[in-house]
């Protein structure tokens, strides 16, 4: 049995999404299961969480002894303008800790919210560089936990900009069209990763 973990924020829980079916948990457990796992879905995020929220998901987690996590988070610490290098420590920290407990984690960092369509477009460069300084110490701590980035926010940011179907009517989180995107680009990450850990314990 693969244990698999989702923490994080909304788009962790799937706000947006249609339906339980089309979150990203459930989409990548399919496709986990399609390549011949059994596995156990526990989804921890909770909507509007930040990175200073992280640490009680990781506690509710820490029973479940999760072989494999997605932390999908960063979105909200732009929102709530949570200082980039509050935003990395919390998120070392629950990396750190899900990594002493033996779980291998895949982290989804911020999202290029310049792609957001209340963004004016004056606004758009500033934006997307306030995402890539975030992303980046995001991507340093996670390196030095020994968890995983998963290199797709670019390229999904200007696949989500040029499509708005693939917003959900808020016009912030993904529809189900949007989180069938993602959970395409990041489960071969993810299957990855269980390569690895099943490497490992041989």
């Amino acid at each position: 049995m693969l244990r698999f973990l989702v923490l994080g924020d909304s788009l962790a829980f799937g706000t947006g999404a249609s339906s339980a079916a089309d979150t990203l948990g459930a989409r990548l457990t399919r496709s986990l299961e399609q390549a011949g796992h059994d596995v156990r879905l526990d989804v921890v995020a909770v909507p509007g969480a930040t990175s200073l929220d992280l640490a009680p998901q990781v506690r509710r987690a820490a029973p479940l002894q999760a072989d494999l996590a997605l932390l999908v988070i960063g979105a909200n610490d732009l929102t709530h303008q949570v200082p980039p290098a509050q935003s990395a420590a919390a998120l070392g920290a629950a990396l750190r800790e899900l990594r002493a407990g033996g779980t291998e984690v895949l982290v989804l960092p911020t999202p290029d919210l310049s792609s957001v369509a209340g963004v004016p477009p004056a606004f758009r460069p500033f934006v997307a560089g306030v995402c890539d300084h975030l992303r980046s110490r995001q991507a340093a701590v996670t390196e030095a936990a020994g968890a995983v980035v998963a290199p797709v926010a670019p390229a999904l940011s200007a696949t989500f900009g040029a499509d708005p179907a693939l917003f959900s009517t808020d016009r912030f989180h993904p529809s189900s069209a949007g989180y069938a995107l993602v959970a395409e680009a990041l489960a071969p990450h993810l299957l990855e990763l269980v390569a690895r850990r099943q490497d490992d314990a041989a």
